[in-house]
């Protein structure tokens, strides 16, 4: 009896050891379980999270890539107006809008009540105004870093003219550089042969400047020789362009003009450089000129023995006196 009374209180015993055991397990599996629930959990936020990121990355990348081939079409351009036109034709597949304007005048701008406008500083002396109409809220953000990079556009267009122009004039006259002028009277000797035209040359030269220049020194030379460039700007025709030669010497090309106009033409250029007055600083100066030219196709075929038959009259013109006109003779 009293074995059996032991082995039913070992028997009990057992029972309660086991069950307090199998009850901290479970406990234990249910908090194992309650943190992998928790760490899944997070990873799926993190997921969520990384798929935004992925998509606003890809977003930015499409947005990149469309700035690149809008900026890469407009670079191709140099005119305000065609940058702007084929800005406004790739930008409409970026955002939406019911209508784009490029002003260049801020008087205009009244026009356009109601319009979000963009103003666009190219330089101190040059600003343009970008403006849409209809355009999301949303896209406003795009609609500045796009019309940024259309400033960048004209900027590097206004850049390029300002270097072609200083390539292209003189920078004390005003008038072609030499390699300028030269390369425009070619192309006019080749247009006169195609449609058989006259062309003539008149080389001039400012009488007596290095006595100018001994006497009142370099600076009144320099204000003589942009003087004598303007009158002969102001008195040709808007088809004839002047250059400057070399020192003081400046070329005219006459299109479309034979001899008896061209000596017609080289007299009333002397007459109006004679007949000025040149204001420098304190003096008041009076300047003549001498003018020596050759035609094509009477006195040479090509542009080097035309300057060449030109330099040979105005040689004899200043042997004659000076201030005079002499047309080359064979």
């Amino acid at each position: 009896m009293l074995y059996l009374a032991a082995l039913i209180l070992l028997t009990a015993i057992a029972y309660f050891l086991i069950r307090d055991s199998f009850e901290r397990s479970s406990h234990q599996r249910r908090s194992i379980l309650s943190v992998l629930d928790s760490e899944l959990k997070l990873l799926s936020l993190k997921f969520k999270e990384l798929k935004t990121e992925n998509s606003l990355l890809a977003s930015n990348v499409s947005e990149t890539i469309a700035l690149y081939n809008i900026t890469k079409d407009i670079s191709r351009q140099l005119d305000q107006d065609k940058i702007f036109s084929i800005f406004k034709e790739r930008i409409h597949n970026y955002i939406k809008f019911k209508d784009c304007r490029f002003l260049k005048d801020k008087e205009d701008l009244k026009k356009y009540k109601g319009y979000t406008s963009i103003p666009l500083v190219i330089d101190q002396d040059s600003r343009v105004y970008l403006l849409a109409n209809g355009l999301d809220e949303k896209d406003n953000e795009r609609f500045q870093i796009l019309a940024q990079q259309l400033l960048i556009m004209l900027r590097r267009s206004l850049l390029y003219k300002k270097i072609q122009e200083l390539a292209i004039m003189d920078g004390l006259t005003q008038v072609f550089g030499r390699r300028h002028f030269l390369e425009r009277l070619n192309e006019e000797v080749k247009r006169s042969k195609k449609f058989k035209h006259n062309l003539s040359f008149l080389m001039v030269d400012i009488d007596r400047f290095k006595s100018f220049n001994d006497r009142y020194g370099h600076l009144v030379g320099d204000a003589i020789l942009r003087e004598v460039s303007h009158v002969l700007r102001e008195t040709v025709r808007q088809i004839d362009f002047v250059g400057r030669y070399g020192g003081e010497e400046l070329s005219i090309a006459l299109p479309e003009t034979d001899k008896e106009q061209a000596v017609l033409a080289a007299e009333r250029i002397r007459q109006a450089v004679e007949s000025r007055n040149i204001k420098v600083y304190d003096e008041e100066l009076k300047v003549t000129i001498s003018v020596g030219l050759s035609t094509f196709p009477d006195d040479a075929n090509d542009s080097i023995p035309l300057i060449e038959n030109a330099d040979s009259a105005l040689y004899r013109a200043k042997n004659a006196g000076r201030n005079r006109v002499c047309a080359y003779r064979k």
